[in-house]
């Protein structure tokens, strides 16, 4: 499925690749609509209504991410929402054993996130995932997306990837996408970002369901 042989740089995508997506899902289609609901006095169904249209419209931009635009627009503190639920923040089942592979065999792996710096900060404080990486970016600290272009051309500025030899593994098909047409060369999807929900099939990409079925190849080529 992947050359591992040839992969040194491995990019990560966190929330539904790393760790489990239920926990973000619950939260903008459960948790806000509720508290939003409640807090300004209006009807639940409508207020979910409201809250996903508008998050249809700025999908994929900076905005989508960003915790600051969503408490301008909704007059709420999101982190403090969060953190009303972050029992549900977790590593995928099977992150933790591939992680460890990873970052034994030699090879540079790196976070590639789109959340916002709170909310990456939070999931570290309940997760501990940052002692797995290498270096952990925010899409936000470059300004844009990994959906678009200039991401990938500023985050290989800061940190220097060969296209050639670098794997990224990310939960989104268009971010996949906007990672093929940038030029990197190992691609990887996962199928079943949110535990709480069935896997999807996926043709565009190598896709997978358990990391655990790659732990002996990526072993077998390690770095050291």
């Amino acid at each position: 499925m992947l050359d591992w042989s040839k992969i040194s740089t491995v990019l990560l995508d966190m929330d539904g690749t790393i760790l489990d997506l239920h926990f973000d899902n619950h939260f903008w289609l459960h948790h806000l609509p509720l508290r939003y609901s409640e807090i300004h006095q209006v009807n639940l169904a409508e207020a979910k209504k409201s809250l996903v249209d508008h998050y249809h419209r700025v999908e994929g931009t900076i905005d989508w991410y960003c915790l600051d635009y969503w408490a301008e627009q909704t007059q709420l503190s999101i982190t403090d929402l969060k953190r009303e639920i972050q029992h549900l923040i977790r590593l995928r089942s099977d992150a933790h054993d591939f992680l460890v592979a990873l970052k034994s065999s030699g090879r540079d792996i790196v976070l590639v996130t789109n959340a916002h710096p709170d909310s990456l900060a939070l999931k570290i404080e309940r997760t501990q995932l940052d002692k797995y990486f290498d270096s952990l970016y925010s899409t936000h600290e470059f300004g844009v997306t990994k959906e678009s272009q200039l991401l990938w051309q500023r985050l290989q500025e800061k940190h220097g990837f060969i296209l050639e030899n670098t794997l990224f593994v990310d939960d989104s098909i268009t971010i996949l996408d906007s990672a093929k047409k940038y030029g990197i060369k190992h691609l990887l999807a996962v199928a079943n970002p949110d535990s709480k929900q069935a896997s999807r099939v996926i043709n565009q990409y190598p896709s997978i369901t358990n990391y655990h079925e790659l732990l002996a190849e990526i072993k077998a080529t390690a770095k050291y």
